[in-house]
């Protein structure tokens, strides 16, 4: 049989084992603790990583999905999946700890518990049936003691009985069956005591040979197995880590790779290609002598030329003549220049249309010379209201006459697919309906063939002014592209529409073409061909809403707006207030949602609306 020696270090530390095997799974719950905070902290971390990739994130329909055309941009985008990759494999570890570890370590501290517990009552069961056995043992001693003084007594009081001459026979012979009697109880507990005594030894026996060194075995056992099984857990604690450190290893590689796939050139051409006008430089500009009174010349090539000298700008499709340099945005010049700072004129003298047949002139407004212009460009702020009034006449022109020659190819281009795919679109909805009107016709009982007639009408329709549309901007195309010399009257006609709703707008927003005594030298064909540039300076204005209707007014006199902002009314003509005279002697008016403009507070006679906000 095996020596136990555990039992033989430990057989009377019986509590102090039980102390130790608690304190055992005390670590082990503490351990348990430990891994599940583990746990948790892989799991924050990864719902960071998360929340950090999609805090970066290109955002759908937005400016920021043009900007991961750039290979800089779209290894960025590469690192933020690759770090949403990264987080995965954070919660793996969470996962697999909790799995692995935590669930199972929580079982098994509950099996140890339970068997703890049985062990531990199985050796009080053993050590209170030992205790019961001494107490046995002890009874039994004690009535043998105590028979054997009665024994004693009895037999010393029949001697005295015995030798005494005055008792009588009688009184003899009881005290000696009484002393026989009490020699044969203290026989009997003498006997009784020897067996209990050989049954305690026995007992006992087994308690500190059997059945305490089984229980100490089992509970070595339980030791041991709990031990055993913490250095497992502390093994596969490692394990995981270990485990998703190549998927790691591959998320850091492609993070790597997608740095070296970074190519500078490539992002460079990308940014000419996006930006590249078309345009050629400017000329040199002309000295300008100012110590003799004399008109100031210009070079073809001058940056002034966008004022106009008698000639029309010419389009993109032919030689770049006169076009502005980019450091300068066109719209800012050309309100400049083009901006009325002349006070409004004073009113006729007689309220009869035939006494003013052309309706008041503006002053004639000399040339000034081109530094002049500089300063004030510098020192002032454009007119707001001319903008506004181009962005309602019409979001700057259909053809996108006011890009530069690249840039307008690519909007056309973009415009065309556009078109192509709503065309798509709507064929692919005729078609299904098509299909629906067959299977109608072939069973009426579902549905009525005739219900759908209408909508492939629509369709139909629809269909054909979309393909009329890519022709119109097919045609704009080609001409860009130079495979047609210029725009044509029948391509003019195509776009009919919008030159009849954009001439009003550009001609009262087109900047002065004076000749040095301020009349006009233009043909019409000229001033309607004229586009206005539309810039960034333009789109800060895209989304404001309309002025509000602060009050109405009753035109006094018949007034010709010619100039940049200025809007002609008749004689009588009831319109919309917008914007009251700021000290400027200029009203601010409204005919429809299309036209406003500025008229001289002179010329009309205006009732503001005193509910009105602002007034």
């Amino acid at each position: 049989m095996r020596r136990n020696y555990f039992f033989d270090s430990l057989q009377d530390q019986f509590d102090n084992l039980e102390k130790h095997t608690q304190w055992g799974i005390d670590v082990l719950e503490k351990y348990i603790k430990f891994v599940k905070e583990r746990t948790e902290i892989e799991l924050g971390y990864a719902k960071q990583l998360r929340n950090l990739s999609k805090k970066y994130q290109p955002k759908k329909n937005s400016k920021e999905e043009e900007e991961y055309r750039y290979t800089s941009t779209r290894a960025f985008l590469a690192t933020l999946n690759e770090m949403n990759d990264y987080a995965g494999q954070h919660e793996v570890i969470s996962e697999n700890m909790t799995s692995l570890i935590t669930g199972e370590l929580t079982r098994y501290v509950q099996e140890l518990k339970q068997e703890r517990k049985s062990h531990f009552h199985d050796g009080r069961k053993a050590q209170q049936h030992l205790e019961t056995c001494w107490k046995q043992l002890e009874a039994s001693k004690r009535r043998f003691e105590r028979d054997c003084k009665e024994a004693d007594r009895a037999q010393q009081y029949f001697e005295k009985m015995d030798a005494d001459i005055n008792v009588t026979k009688a009184d003899v012979e009881k005290a000696r069956q009484q002393a026989q009697l009490r020699h044969q109880m203290a026989e009997d507990s003498k006997a009784e005591y020897s067996s209990t005594l050989q049954k305690f030894n026995s007992e006992q026996h087994d308690h500190y040979y059997t059945h305490i060194p089984n229980i100490f075995q089992k509970i070595q056992e339980m030791e041991e197995r709990r031990i055993v099984r913490i250095g497992e857990s502390m093994k596969t604690f490692a394990e995981v880590d270990r485990q998703v450190i190549p998927i790691i290893g591959k998320c850091l590689d492609e993070i790597t790779k997608a740095a070296e796939s970074i190519d500078h050139k490539n992002d460079s051409q990308l940014v000419i290609e996006a930006f590249k006008s078309g345009f050629e430089p400017p000329g040199d500009v002309d000295f300008e002598d100012f110590t003799q009174p004399m008109k100031r010349t210009v070079s073809e090539s001058s940056l002034s030329n966008s004022r106009g000298d008698g000639k029309s700008e010419p389009k993109f499709g032919g030689k770049s003549k006169g076009k502005l340099w980019p450091f300068i945005k066109k719209n800012k010049l050309m309100s400049l220049l083009t901006s009325p700072h002349q006070p409004p004129p004073p009113p006729p003298a007689s309220a009869s249309p035939s006494a003013v047949p052309n309706g008041p002139q503006s002053p004639k407004q000399q040339k000034e010379p081109l530094s002049h212009r500089f300063n004030e460009f510098m020192t002032s702020k454009p007119k707001i209201h001319c903008f506004r009034s181009l962005k309602r006449g019409g979001a700057g022109p259909e053809d996108f006459s006011n890009l530069p020659p690249e840039q307008r190819r690519k909007k056309l281009q973009q415009k065309v697919d556009e078109l192509n795919k709503d065309i798509q679109k709507e064929m692919d909805q005729r078609d299904a309906l098509t299909k629906m009107k067959d299977v109608y016709i072939k069973n009426p009982q579902m549905g009525d063939a005739a219900s759908v007639d209408h909508r492939l009408a629509e369709l139909g329709q629809n269909i054909e002014k979309l393909r009329l549309e890519v022709q119109k901007f097919e045609g704009w195309l080609a001409e860009v592209e130079g495979r047609l010399p210029m725009r044509t009257e029948q391509a003019r006609r195509q776009s009919g529409l919008y030159e009849a709703q954009n001439t009003s707008t550009v001609n009262s927003c087109a900047q002065d073409r004076e000749s040095p005594d301020g009349s006009y030298t233009e043909e019409q064909s000229q001033e309607t061909e004229m586009k206005v540039p539309a810039t960034d300076f333009d789109d800060e204005f895209d989304d404001e809403e309309p002025l509000p209707t602060i009050g109405t007014c009753k035109a006094l006199y018949t007034f010709e707006g010619q100039n940049e902002g200025t809007i002609s009314v008749a004689e009588g003509e009831m319109l919309y207030v917008i914007e009251e005279d700021k000290g400027d002697g200029w009203t601010r008016i409204r005919r429809n949602e299309d036209e406003e403009g500025y008229v001289p507070t002179s010329y009309v006679e205006v009732y503001l609306d005193k509910n009105a906000k602002g007034a």
